[in-house]
């Protein structure tokens, strides 16, 4: 069973179960001017420090990354992401928007 993954299923009772490989299929990367990007200062459960949230980016996850490294040294911050999130260390978010807007993403301001 050796490079099997079971998605936790270790063994079934049942004589009839068979399993299913329920892999999905990564999202295709809308082209940015597809793409509406909601920005976000959050500080909630953060030490009372800010952080800008980018919501909404569809596509792959390596897409995402690299979205992110490029909004990190734009900005000279740190980051990461975070459940389909891009989280930008400090209230960045007027920077962020010119900086995605002259990639040709339309953006939204949102929240806090």
């Amino acid at each position: 069973m050796a490079g099997k993954k079971r998605d936790g299923i270790v063994y079934s009772t049942n004589p009839d179960f068979r399993y299913e490989d329920v892999t999905r299929e990564e999202e295709i990367t809308l082209p940015p001017d597809k793409q509406l990007l909601y920005v976000w200062i959050d500080s909630k459960n953060r030490s009372g420090k800010s952080v800008t949230l980018i919501k909404g980016f569809r596509g792959k996850n390596t897409d995402r990354e690299e979205l992110a490294a490029s909004l990190k040294k734009f900005c000279g911050t740190g980051g990461s992401v975070k459940d389909g999130d891009i989280i930008i260390q400090g209230d960045l978010r007027n920077k962020i928007i010119g900086f995605l807007a002259g990639k040709g993403y339309k953006t939204k301001k949102a929240g806090g």
